[in-house]
């Protein structure tokens, strides 16, 4: 296999469902047991991100940053503003494709990140590779011994089978990606996360993604400046430089940086107060998002500005799911493209939202509504929820987008959430749900 050319370094992210082995795969993969790797975990599941520095094939620089399974996925991989070059799609060869999968597989292509798939655990005796294989390519994610684009590994951290060959498909990406950086130049990063010690003050972890990040460096993140006062990396071991593609743990900021803000080294310390004032000006200022509905889409789709229209689809039951998403799809044609880039059964959720936000599309929900804070947040972010009952109705909505005659929309207010506490059952009544107001109010008349 050739070498890459160049500083080049490369950011990898894992993904998938919770206790499918992406902890045990990364130790594996650097071959140690990573201090930032271990920190808190509960019952075995990784509850926060952790973060490695691997040597691929030809001894070229790559990060691994290990994701929680059940959370931040969305915020790392695409709210994270280009932080991952790499999605590490762990997959459990036991159990197959689950419901954090297909999430993890909708962000990553709606963020458009390559995606390696690592079957792990084969050396489990209930191992059925090709059950993964079957599942996931009807995600879109077709294998290369079939015909298709994305690489397979079978792979288990346990016996170490498949690492190898897992290091060499990530330099593969990574050459086909000609990812490059240059350690010359000044430091540009993304914090993963942030938190308060009270020994050590404000604690950042930070992807240095190019040029170098040296200790005494001024350096602005979001908000937050200061002269970096120590760095430590994935081992616990102090460094003095970052170069390209290293995790670290920066000691020295004045306050807590956002998850997803960008790190910049700068020439001294009044240009970094500087910039970080004028940052804290700016986020003094609510931001919401324009509104992006069904109906400027159509406007766009007019004007020659759209040429696909990007769906989240959220229904009751599975076969609405995909009785929706096949005829969607099929209301394609050569000028315009439907995309349903996530589909779900359930409610709508804040990822949804999020996910939607991203990708500049808009969520379709069918016998569903909005949970939790989804609406609040639709609205910050701009995101147009279309709620159905009928299936022709959404269709015939996406239809009429497409062929710019997209009747009024019916605006439904919301007055109020409840939260379902316990449910009793009453002979010749039915079920009486006992509800608890959560938000606005709940009226006799009111559906």
């Amino acid at each position: 296999m050739s070498s890459l050319s160049g500083d080049s370094a490369v950011i990898i992210g894992t993904a998938g469902h919770i206790d499918h082995g992406k902890t045990t795969l990364v130790r594996a993969l650097t071959g140690t047991d990573c201090d930032r790797l271990d920190e808190e975990k509960r019952r075995g599941i990784t509850i926060v991100l952790g973060f490695a520095s691997l040597a691929l094939p030809c001894g070229r620089p790559a990060g691994i940053v290990d994701v929680p399974g059940h959370e931040k996925f969305v915020r790392t991989m695409v709210a994270g503003a280009g932080g991952v070059d790499v999605a590490l799609l762990v997959v459990s060869a036991e159990e197959g494709v689950m419901p954090q999968t297909r999430e993890a597989v909708s962000h990553s292509q709606a963020a458009g990140v390559p995606i390696i798939i690592a079957v792990n655990k084969m050396d489990r005796p209930d191992a059925q590779p090709d059950k993964v294989m079957n599942e996931l390519a009807a995600l879109g994610l077709t294998p290369e011994d079939w015909g298709g684009e994305s690489i397979y590994v079978p792979t288990s951290a346990i016996t170490g089978q498949g690492i190898e060959t897992l290091l060499e498909s990530v330099l593969l990406t990574a050459e086909v990606l000609e990812l490059s950086a240059n350690p010359e130049i000044p430091a540009e990063g993304v914090v993963l996360e942030a938190k308060l010690d009270r020994g050590r003050g404000v604690v950042a972890n930070v992807l240095v993604r190019d040029g170098s990040l040296e200790a005494g460096d001024y350096v602005v993140a979001g908000t937050a400046w200061g002269r970096v006062r120590a760095m430590t990396d994935d081992r616990g071991k102090s460094v003095k430089v970052a170069g390209p593609a290293t995790p670290v743990e920066v000691l020295g900021l004045d306050q807590m940086p956002e998850a997803g803000d960008k790190l910049y080294k700068v020439t001294d310390a009044k240009k970094a107060q500087e910039v970080a004032e004028g940052n804290r000006e700016k986020a003094k200022t609510p931001k919401v998002a324009a509104p992006r509905t069904l109906e400027q889409i159509q406007a766009m789709m007019q004007s020659g500005d759209q040429h696909e229209l990007k769906l989240v689809v959220k229904t009751d039951v599975h076969g609405s799911l995909e009785a929706l998403n096949k005829s969607l799809e099929e209301l394609s044609t050569e000028k315009v493209r439907v995309s349903v880039i996530h589909g779900g059964v359930g409610g709508i959720t804040e990822r949804d939202v999020m996910l939607a936000s991203a990708s500049d599309g808009i969520i379709i929900g069918f016998n569903t509504r909005p949970m939790g804070k989804a609406n609040s947040m639709a609205k910050k972010e701009g995101v147009d929820i279309r709620s159905y009952n009928v299936i022709y109705e959404a269709l015939n909505d996406v239809k009429a987008a497409m062929a710019g005659l997209l009747a009024p929309k019916l605006v439904e207010k919301d007055v109020g959430q409840a939260e379902v506490r316990e449910t009793f059952g009453i002979p010749k009544i039915g079920t009486i749900a006992g509800c608890m107001v959560t938000d606005g109010k709940i009226l006799r008349s009111g559906r």
